[in-house]
């Protein structure tokens, strides 16, 4: 596995920001010392494979280590791209050796809706309807449900060994932060969702791997409800799948709750909360912990930072990531059928329930057919096989079969 290393520069090409930022619940100000990397001190990664798996740690030894020994980052990504961050947080997973250096990933994407990994996403949002309306389709490496993200939304990645893996550790840096900073009191539901009474602020997911692994969760800031509510609404269509489904639940966003809070400065408070709490315990280390930090460091998700990142970027926002990795499923809808023109209203006899079926493996259209009860399925001849699923593209079925009679679709099914 390779090793990053952050290679210093001399004083003079050294640049170093101060953001300052005011608290909501006291006088004083925070300074927040950020490196700031820039293209003579980007990143450089220093391929160290060679032994670097014979000096892995066990699980065991890796619990063994003193929390004074491990050093802590915030790494804030300065993209809003979601496939760049998707990939900043894969390379960080594939790359980095977590076991005396634990990492909190803060990032923001323009509007998007993220499915899990074992998701389906037409079962969670109308996909047609998302690329009509400008916002993104992605597919993350972790399970959970489907979210929505925007510019009101801050995603947290918290990368350590899977031997020092805890998400509740996490789950209260963060409800601590919102409390020291904002006064705000928030709950941890039993599925690690963070909740302000009683309406979810964030939902949660992880990646377990060896040796290492992530914890990561949404905060919905000040997010624009209306386009969150309409992007996770599927298809008016039954869909039938094995798929986790996502749990819906009502949410609230912080600014509802305060309306002082703002990105930036829950960005800084969540940062500052990391980075005074030792690595496996929920005290306060404060100023004295926080000085013996690697402190937070502004990172652009490109190729000359880290190399092979747009490879992971091609692969996330890929057709057969997004759509292709979608498991196995059917789509059905009822049907009415027109009359024949000129038959005698009192005369006609009632419609026989029909219903129009698309199976669909690996994003493509397997099979389309017609239900009929006490019928097997009887196929449809269609071009349409073999290409990919979109929503439009089962209503244009739908519409197609509308436009047959009801005598003339029965003769052709030999009823």
């Amino acid at each position: 596995m390779a090793a990053l290393i952050v290679q210093r520069c001399n004083t003079a090409a050294r640049a170093v920001c101060k953001l300052y930022v005011a608290s909501a619940t006291s006088t004083h100000t925070h300074t927040l010392l950020a490196r700031t990397i820039t293209t003579t001190n980007r990143l450089q990664i220093q391929n160290n494979t060679t032994n670097h798996k014979g000096k892995q740690l066990s699980s065991s030894d890796v619990k063994k280590i003193p929390d004074s020994e491990v050093r802590k980052s915030v790494f804030i990504s300065q993209s809003n791209d979601v496939y760049s961050n998707l990939a900043l947080e894969d390379w960080i997973y594939r790359n980095f050796d977590f076991a005396h250096h634990h990492i909190l990933m803060l990032w923001i994407n323009s509007p998007t809706v993220v499915v899990g990994r074992h998701q389906n996403p037409f079962a969670e949002a109308n996909v047609s309807q998302l690329m009509r309306n400008g916002v993104e389709l992605a597919r993350r490496n972790s399970g959970g449900g489907a979210v929505y993200h925007d510019l009101g939304n801050l995603n947290c990645t918290f990368f350590t060994p899977r031997a020092r893996y805890d998400r509740k550790y996490n789950l209260n840096l963060i409800t601590r932060a919102l409390y020291r900073e904002y006064g705000i009191s928030a709950d941890i539901s039993d599925r690690d969702d963070i909740t302000v009474m009683g309406k979810k602020i964030s939902g949660t997911a992880a990646k377990l791997g060896q040796p290492n692994a992530y914890h990561h969760c949404t905060l919905l800031v000040n997010s624009n409800k209306l386009h969150l509510g309409e992007s996770l609404v599927k298809d008016n269509a039954e869909v039938i799948s094995k798929a986790t489904a996502s749990v819906p639940s009502p949410i609230k966003n912080l600014t509802d709750v305060n309306r002082t809070v703002n990105i930036q400065q829950l960005l800084s408070a969540i940062g500052y909360e990391f980075l005074r709490t030792p690595a496996t315990q929920l005290t306060d280390g404060g100023r004295d912990l926080l000085m013996k930090q690697l402190g937070f460091q502004l990172i652009n998700p490109t190729e000359k930072w880290f190399p092979g990142i747009s490879e992971l970027r091609e692969n996330f926002s890929s057709w057969d990531w997004r759509i292709g990795k979608t498991p196995k499923f059917s789509v059905q809808k009822s049907i009415q059928l027109k009359s024949e023109s000129g038959a005698d209203q009192s005369q006609q006899q009632p419609q026989q329930e029909m219903k129009v079926k698309v199976d669909v493996e690996k994003g493509l259209i397997q099979e389309i057919s017609l239900l009929v009860p006490g019928q097997e399925p009887i196929p449809v001849v269609s071009s349409l096989v073999g290409k990919p699923y979109m929503e439009d593209c089962f209503h244009g079925i739908l519409d197609a079969m509308k436009g047959a009679s009801t005598e003339n679709m029965k003769h052709a099914m030999g009823l």
